[in-house]
């Protein structure tokens, strides 16, 4: 039993003392592949580039483009406006393109016109669209750049509202992607966009009305490419671009977007092959229900020259997210921060938070100046960066000198997070504990067993006294008989031994 005792202790030992192993973040998937010319996949919500091809090289939009015109539209025109449709309108497209059979003198309010050019992808529609919002069509166009370059795009260029061939329309999926997440952000376009079924009103050449449904064939239930937890899309079609196809999905709470250009037929199944690789390798994490670091953020004197006093009133943005392998945990991502606001930040941001996974941008949230605190604190928040950096710094130095060092006055403070431990280092914690509770037990049993055996001892000791005391012989005596048979005993072997000699 000693020797089991003193095996599992030195095992146990053994064990401790190991270094625990070390488990690396997941790598950023990459196994996926699709036969287009250009496409792309991106967390709706963030932005993130999940997968890519060609996706800065320039292609031919086709009717994709009517994602931009009726993003702009919504946003500029009173959707019951009525609409008269123009000689132009009607007959400045290619022959032999969508129509919805719309005539000259026609009259659709916005509303109506949207859902036929969306879901119809009715040329004609397009122009009479365009030429409501801007005035003619060469004016929508400034409009489309000037919404293009606003979202970001960096290769695009478009000179009508349809997607008709022109040499100086192009796009690439990159751009198309932003274009595409501006407009699944609008909740009018999504409400016209994944509409099945719409009953058009009475026209001309429609006495008794018409209905028009999407093109995108995984938006419908009844067809074998129907894909579970789409929103809605968009497809294009010409000689010149191929097939062009734009796809939004949500499951599981992260909504992706894809974007095909130049496809051959492939267009469907390359976005399942995208959206599949999206939704089976990366989650969605909200940034305020993970992110303890800058929920509380009492270590730092000063936020945008903000007193350490009020720091109550500072709070994460609700609705921000990051985009994560799906095997990942939100404490491998690194992150920084900011007081250096974007034009675009928000009205009462006070610093910015980026995220990184590796190389990969992965989101972003601003720290929030609760409006309770707004007005008592305005004065405030009107002191500079600059002051509040020193200030920062300056309290640095006084925590910790050593570190202190080595600050760059010139570079933004950076606030020291809280403390977050690895995966990896809980794992190892753990199995110390382990080891230790198992030590602990065997330590303990092998106390016990020893003074059971020493009680053992007493109780035998006990028995042979009272045994002693029954036939009238006391220890003593007892003790020098014993000692009398062994030297009668020893007697002989001696006598033997030395006849021997």
């Amino acid at each position: 039993m000693k020797r089991i005792l003193h095996w599992f202790i030195c095992l146990a030992l053994i064990v401790g003392l190991c270094p625990g192993t070390a488990y690396a973040a997941p790598e950023w998937p990459n196994n996926a592949a699709i036969s287009a010319e250009g496409g792309i996949l991106i967390d709706a919500a963030t932005g993130v580039i999940l997968y890519g091809k060609n996706q800065d090289t320039i292609f031919f939009p086709a009717s994709i483009t009517k994602i931009l015109t009726a993003l702009i539209v919504i946003e500029n025109c009173d959707l019951d406006d009525v609409i008269t449709f123009s000689h132009n309108a009607v007959y400045n497209v290619e022959s032999g393109s969508t129509s919805a059979g719309l005539d000259v003198g026609d009259q659709l309010t916005v509303r109506e016109a949207l859902y036929i050019m969306v879901l119809k992808s009715a040329n004609e529609v397009a122009n009479a669209l365009a030429e409501h919002t801007a005035g003619s069509m060469e004016d929508f166009a400034e409009m489309m750049n000037n919404k293009a370059a606003e979202l970001g795009c960096r290769n695009s260029h478009f000179v009508n509202p349809s997607g008709l061939n022109d040499p100086n329309h192009y796009t690439t999926a990159y751009d198309m992607a932003l274009i595409s997440q501006a407009a699944y952000e609008n909740e009018t376009f999504v409400v016209i966009n994944s509409t099945l079924l719409y009953s058009a009103p009475i026209t001309k050449r429609n006495p008794e009305g018409f209905t028009v449904s999407p093109g995108h064939r995984m938006m419908k239930k009844n067809n074998a490419l129907y894909y579970p937890g789409i929103i809605g899309g968009k497809t294009g079609y010409t000689m010149l671009a191929g097939n062009t196809l734009v796809t939004c999905a949500e499951r599981e709470g992260l909504k992706l977007i894809t974007v095909v250009l130049n496809g051959y037929k492939t267009h469907y199944e390359d976005t399942k092959t995208m959206l599949d690789f999206g939704f089976n390798n990366f989650k969605s994490v909200n940034i305020a229900e993970s992110d303890t670091r800058y929920n509380t953020v009492t270590n730092d004197l000063t936020i945008a020259g903000l007193p350490a006093a009020d720091l109550s009133i500072i709070s994460m943005q609700k609705d921000k997210t990051i985009t994560l392998p799906y095997n990942a945990d939100f404490a491998d991502a690194s992150s920084s921060i900011t007081y250096n606001l974007p034009a675009g930040a928000p009205t009462g941001a006070v610093a910015r938070i980026s995220y990184q996974y590796g190389d990969h941008e992965i989101g972003f949230s601003y720290l929030m100046l609760n409006s309770s605190g707004a007005a008592e604190t305005k004065p405030v928040i009107d002191v500079t960066t600059e002051a509040a950096v020193d200030q920062s710094i300056q309290a640095a130095q006084e925590e910790s000198p050593d570190e202190a060092a080595s600050v760059d006055p010139t570079q933004p403070a950076q606030r020291k997070p809280l403390l977050q431990l690895p995966s990896a280092v809980w794992i190892a914690l753990l199995v110390i504990v382990a080891l230790a509770v198992l030590t602990g037990g065997i330590v303990t049993a092998k106390i016990v067993i020893e003074k059971k055996e020493e009680s053992d001892r007493e109780a035998r000791c006990q028995r042979r006294q009272q045994r002693l005391k029954d036939i009238g012989m006391s220890p003593a005596e007892f003790d020098l008989l014993l000692q009398e048979r062994r030297t009668t005993t020893d007697f002989p072997k001696k006598r033997r031994r030395g006849r021997k000699r």
